[in-house]
């Protein structure tokens, strides 16, 4: 039951992305007046499992399901007689540029959508002017200090504390050094001497404890779901910002050890992810979209051969150098893109399987 849930909720959350995704090029390309020759769900690597013509459109499911793709006349450049002017590459830069980034712009809006709406639910993060004390990880210096769950820190050597930036940047400064905590523990106040560690376990900072200085406060109903818009971008750019940090991990990783850091989730890896995810909730599953769908967006707007980030280079090309890459070239480069991507794709997926199998 378990099993099929989890398998359930993975497909449904894929699929939701990958139409997404898709959906915006498609939207833009019949926008810019492009004849959309497939909509597909799935990598084009064997036969369709269904396919389907309406229009001047196939609608396509491919047994791949890792990827979609919408194929756009003469998108290789390379079509001879008569088009009636609605071939890809016949199109302005701003307007072949605009149907690149639809996909990417949709992943975003979703994401946006998806934690603004939680945010609504919860609620709104809204500081405190108290840093508390959730967890206390063990071994830690807060620990073996007696530190606990739900405790107050209120200053340290005698230096107030009131948001969590405060705690993090004073300890990183006095690491390796003996420090007074002031503590407020259901009233009581308590004094506790550690040494914040200067190279903390990963994950962990110098006392060793996961921190808050914010709570979920409801505002007036005509508030908040501009609050929680608000709050959606917010939680997206900061999402975006720890993938790109993620993914510099990997390829330095990759460059210098030949390896994929252990915390890099494949397919197997989301897939495991969505288990927990569905069993915490809808709440969770939304939440794990919105996660997903920013990591999409920046994934396809690198410059990456084969994803639309690599593709806006020969447009770029195309810009600096009033004229067209060749076709053939472009055609070799995005493929070559591909084999790369569905290299690191089982690289990671092998990685997925000997960390969940604990080896």
């Amino acid at each position: 039951m378990a099993f099929t849930m989890t398998f359930l909720v993975f497909i449904l959350i894929l699929s939701v992305l990958v139409l997404v995704h898709e959906a915006g090029h498609f939207l833009a390309a019949k926008k810019a007046g492009i004849k959309v020759e497939e909509f597909a769900f799935g990598l084009p690597f064997t036969k369709p499992l269904l396919s389907k013509k309406r229009g001047e459109t196939v609608y396509s499911v491919y047994p791949l399901i890792f990827g979609g793709f919408v194929k756009l006349y003469g998108e290789d450049g390379e079509i001879k007689g008569k088009t009636d002017g609605r071939a890809y590459f016949e199109k302005s830069i701003f307007q072949r540029m605009t149907v690149l980034l639809a996909g990417v712009t949709m992943n975003l809006i979703l994401a946006v959508v998806c934690f603004s709406f939680l945010y609504f639910i919860w609620g709104i993060p809204t500081k405190t002017g108290k840093v508390m004390v959730e967890s206390v990880s063990q071994g830690s210096p807060a620990e073996l200090a007696g530190i606990i769950a739900n405790d107050q820190i209120v200053a340290i050597d005698q230096e107030s504390i009131e948001t969590g930036d405060e705690l993090i940047k004073i300890t990183g400064q006095k690491a390796d050094e003996p420090v007074q905590l002031e503590v407020n523990r259901e009233g009581q106040a308590l004094v506790v001497e550690l040494v914040p560690r200067k190279n903390p376990p990963s994950g962990e900072g110098p006392l060793g404890v996961l921190i808050t200085d914010s709570e979920f406060r409801k505002y007036p109903f005509y508030l908040m779901p501009f609050l929680g818009i608000k709050e959606g971008f917010i939680d997206s750019f900061n999402w975006g910002k720890m993938i790109l940090s993620a993914l510099k991990d990997l390829v330095l990783s990759l460059v210098l050890h030949g390896k994929v850091p252990s915390e890099i989730a494949g397919p197997v890896g989301i897939y495991q992810i969505t288990g927990v995810a569905a069993k915490a909730g809808w709440l969770a599953v939304f939440q794990l979209v919105g996660i997903i769908s920013v990591n999409l967006a920046i994934v396809n707007v690198l410059p990456i051969p084969a994803m639309d980030g690599g593709r806006l280079v020969f447009l770029f090309y195309e810009m600096v150098f009033k004229k067209r890459a060749p076709a053939k070239a472009e055609a070799f480069i995005n493929s070559f893109g591909m084999i790369l991507l569905l290299g690191l794709m089982a690289l990671i997926t092998v990685n997925d399987i000997l960390r969940i199998s604990g080896k």
